[in-house]
């Protein structure tokens, strides 16, 4: 992944899609990395464990990561 990217979090697609909608709320972009549907497309049998990753620009990791704490909060409750 390129480098004026990171990591805000790894899951559950379930997870992930809550957390991609409220991003798009605030007008923040995410990427969504998913190794095991790249590798079904490819022809491949993929020996992953079914995680989603999800990366934003590095200018907006601060306040994403505000909404990943928050819905993680949530999802402990």
């Amino acid at each position: 992944m390129d480098s004026s990217f990171k990591k805000i979090y790894s899951g559950n697609r379930f997870t992930v899609q809550r957390i991609e909608a409220k991003l798009q709320e605030v007008d923040i972009k995410a990427v969504i990395k998913d190794e095991s549907e790249s590798a079904r497309l490819a022809g491949f049998a993929a020996n992953v464990d079914g995680a989603l990753e999800v990366f934003v620009h590095t200018d907006q990791f601060d306040k994403a990561m505000m909404i990943v704490r928050a819905i993680s909060a949530q999802q402990a409750d």
